[in-house]
């Protein structure tokens, strides 16, 4: 039996996968790189390929944990005798780790073809390219960005909903934190730039966008205005079409009143924050050189629940720094309780190689730092629940998810996102709804970590947005006749329509 894959090979034409790790902007990233490829005349490999039978193999990486490298070796270990019994098969390697490690990759997995960094990810195609004519292994790591990954091609993973990158880098040096070595410092993109790449998604379909940065709110740094990014929410507001904005992930050093403000007063601007706290604890914070301290924090907290009632405030949090005392996490624990968050993602802290925490003394103990860790999640749960049991009985309007309820098959229900991003399951309506419509219903149960409307929809508004799933699924995808001859096509996109206008993972 001939599978899609073989299919593809006997028209010439070559697939390719990519493998995500990591944060948002390696997931914005690899949209890129699919964009990239597919341009270039690869087509994706089909999901039921298996491992092993793309042509092109690619490995977005991230280092920000300690075990990083080996889960990176452990997968190239098990693709050097696929690539073996596969002529032609190539296997890059890009992102933070590629960034930090460079040259080790090849030493380590001299079967890696292709070695780049997080600067220069426009360069695939030419290096795999060059590596398949010269048949040696291609490492180019740039020292500083080539191009903001929003210029690139791509291939959006969602007809619906787009990331736009407003910045690179990071101007922080958090002790726990790799990012701004492997990204270097912040590049602020131009407003101009960023608004008609969001006109442009809109007039695709695209109804809800989410503003990526590595520190989303210090935005104006790199051109000197304090509130740019409070400018930018309201200029977002002005975008006909434009349903829902979000944004990740700010940092509280740089969250001022006037985003607050911006925030509560932009319709589309979305009644939802994920505000990074990492520790309670003023002593641990300072040793994580976050400069803020717990008070200002939880003014923060205050602020924006003042001006926007129903806000759904999600936070990261470390568990286990080098040198925690149970006092210092006790007043983790006091802010949890105190900022009653909706969500938490929780991590016990882990050696980041190239870090400054990586060699402190009082590295806590496996078994402290996983009791501690169990209590906070114990928390927190309890928490999570308790907020969301306030959302029974209010309507909300949700905007119409794809895959997001693992059992919507077998319960018949379909899933969506209210306008705080909570994940709301809902009774399938007799009428057709689509991925990116937008129904309106009644939440009647919930749970920690989501909410269940289990009566009739009340209403079904169909999008633009859903008409742009709909056109992207019935169309046939389109097969270049083979890969092109020569070095691909790369570079700057022609230049997108001009606006018309009035934050490790990503996360700090």
């Amino acid at each position: 039996m001939t599978n899609s894959s073989d299919r593809s090979q006997a028209v010439g034409v070559k697939t390719y996968e990519v493998r995500t790790y990591g944060c948002q902007m390696n997931v914005h990233d690899s949209e890129r790189l699919s964009g990239l490829l597919e341009e270039a005349g690869y087509v994706r490999a089909p999901e039921d390929a298996g491992e092993g039978n793309a042509d092109v193999v690619v490995f977005n990486t991230c280092a920000v944990r300690e075990n990083a490298d080996n889960r990176l070796y452990g997968n190239l270990g098990r693709l050097a005798p696929m690539k073996t019994a596969r002529p032609g098969m190539q296997i890059a390697v890009g992102g933070c780790l590629a960034q930090k490690d460079q040259d080790t990759i090849v030493k380590k997995a001299p079967w890696v073809d292709v070695v780049f960094g997080t600067h220069n990810i426009g360069k695939l195609p030419v290096l795999l390219e060059r590596a398949r004519i010269q048949d040696e292994a291609q490492v180019e790591i740039a020292e500083s960005l080539e191009a903001f990954p929003s210029t690139l091609p791509t291939r959006r993973e969602s007809a619906y909903a787009a990331w736009v990158s407003v910045s690179v880098g990071c101007n922080n040096t958090c002790t726990f934190c790799i990012v701004p070595a492997l990204r270097g410092k912040e590049k602020d993109r131009r407003t101009g730039d960023i608004l008609a790449e969001i006109e442009a998604l809109v007039g695709e379909g695209v109804s809800e966008i989410t503003l990526l940065g590595q520190n989303v709110n210090a935005y104006g740094s790199d051109i000197g205005d304090r509130e740019a990014f409070s400018k930018l929410l309201r200029a977002c507001g002005k975008i006909d079409g434009l349903e829902r904005v979000r944004f990740t992930s700010p940092h509280p050093r740089d969250f001022t009143d006037d985003v607050i403000a911006a925030m509560a007063e932009t319709p589309n601007v979305m009644p939802q924050l994920h505000m990074p706290l990492q520790s309670g604890s003023d002593t641990v914070l300072k040793a994580m050189r976050r400069s803020y301290r717990q008070e200002r924090y939880l003014g923060i907290i205050e602020k924006v629940r003042a001006s926007i009632p129903h806000a759904a405030i999600t936070t990261d949090i470390i568990v286990g720094f080098p040198g925690e005392t149970e006092e210092d996490f006790e007043q983790t624990m006091h802010v949890v309780r105190e900022a009653r968050f909706t969500q938490a993602f929780t991590f016990q802290y882990s050696k980041r190689p190239g870090t400054p925490a990586a060699t402190m003394e009082n590295q806590i103990p496996k078994q402290v730092v996983q009791a501690r860790y169990e209590r906070l999640v114990a928390l927190q749960e309890e928490i999570s629940w308790e907020e969301n049991k306030k959302q029974v009985g209010r309507t909300l309007e949700l905007m119409v998810a794809e895959g997001e309820g693992r059992k919507d098959g077998a319960t018949h229900r379909l899933s969506g996102r209210a306008p705080d991003n909570r994940l709301v399951h809902f009774t399938k309506p007799d009428q057709e709804v689509r991925p990116g419509d937008v129904v309106t219903v009644e939440i009647t149960y919930a749970a920690p970590h989501h909410l269940l409307a289990e009566g009739a929809v009340m209403d079904v508004r169909r999008t633009r947005a859903g008409d742009a799933w709909e056109k992207r699924n019935a169309a046939p995808a389109e097969r270049p006749s083979g890969v092109m001859l020569g070095l691909p096509k790369i570079g700057v996109p022609e230049p997108l329509p001009v606006a018309a206008t009035g934050g490790c993972g990503v996360g700090q």
